[in-house]
């Protein structure tokens, strides 16, 4: 088993360690009786702590979580932890958002934007498709001066992400106003999900993981997103061996998951 030390535990981690805390029973998941690594929930044999590297990125993520979601093996939204090195992670309330979460989305040097489909955006909410229109539109509407426009061009992304089951997902959204005053990042993938382990109902509905994916585009950091999809990928395969999901004739070495995940970040680091 790997232990990791305290300064290389993500924010994820933490927040897994203490929503554990505070249950009133174990956790419940399928295939408990797998013995599992405490950091990545894979199964042992399957851990892939070693092979975790951050990104390069201008972005920060926040994952706001829906109560026990974060303790499924299955959730993804881990995988942005592993690879963004800053990402933030909040359980959900609807009486009592957390006072630090709502500060950093009202701090001004970032630039909020809440990924969510734009059918769902409130009257009057912003829906941008990429994070270059929503800096264009600023300048349109106010008519800045160049000291302000380049203010705005320096903030910093905030991508936040509501982690949870679709529906779980649409009642955070709905229940929190505080959401409703942000600009959405949306849009339309050109692929279906691929994500074996917990489908949506519909094809568009990807994992979070997926999704953050995708945001990389959105902020002109595309390799980034391929080598979150490399990991992702990954974890997914790891994830179905562990649970003996494979059948021998369509079992891929997992080693060639590991060195197209390595190569993707050499990719993403070379820009």
């Amino acid at each position: 088993m790997l232990a990791l030390p305290s300064e290389q535990q993500h924010a994820v981690h933490r927040l897994y360690q203490y929503r554990k805390s505070i249950s009133t029973k174990p956790f419940a998941a399928r295939g408990m009786k797998l013995i599992r690594c405490p950091w990545c929930l894979l199964g042992e044999i399957f851990c892939t702590c070693e092979h975790r590297q951050y990104l390069n990125t201008s972005a920060h993520f926040m994952l706001i979580m829906y109560d026990d979601e974060v303790l499924k093996p299955t959730n993804s939204g881990r995988l942005i932890a592993d690879t963004v090195p800053n990402t933030s992670a909040f359980l959900w309330s609807r009486k009592e958002p957390n006072k630090q979460m709502v500060e950093m989305i009202n701090d001004p040097k970032y630039q909020p934007l809440l990924i969510f489909p734009a059918q769902y955006a409130q009257e009057g909410q912003r829906v941008v498709e990429h994070i270059n229109q929503l800096v264009q539109s600023s300048i349109a509407d106010n008519a800045l001066t160049d000291a302000q426009i380049t203010a705005q061009q320096s903030k910093i992304p905030l991508l936040i992400l509501l982690d949870g089951s679709w529906r779980q997902a649409i009642k955070m959204f709905r229940k929190s106003t505080y959401l409703h005053e942000l600009p959405l990042l949306s849009f339309t993938p050109e692929t279906l999900a691929t994500y074996e382990l917990r489908k949506g109902s519909h094809d568009f509905q990807l994992s979070t993981a997926e999704v953050a994916a995708l945001a990389f585009n959105a902020i002109n950091e595309p390799k980034n997103g391929e080598a979150l999809s490399a990991w992702f990928e990954l974890f997914v395969e790891s994830s179905l061996l562990g649970r003996n999901r494979r059948l021998k004739e369509d079992i891929v070495p997992i080693e060639n998951y590991i060195d197209k995940f390595k190569q993707a970040m050499i990719n993403a680091k070379e820009g």
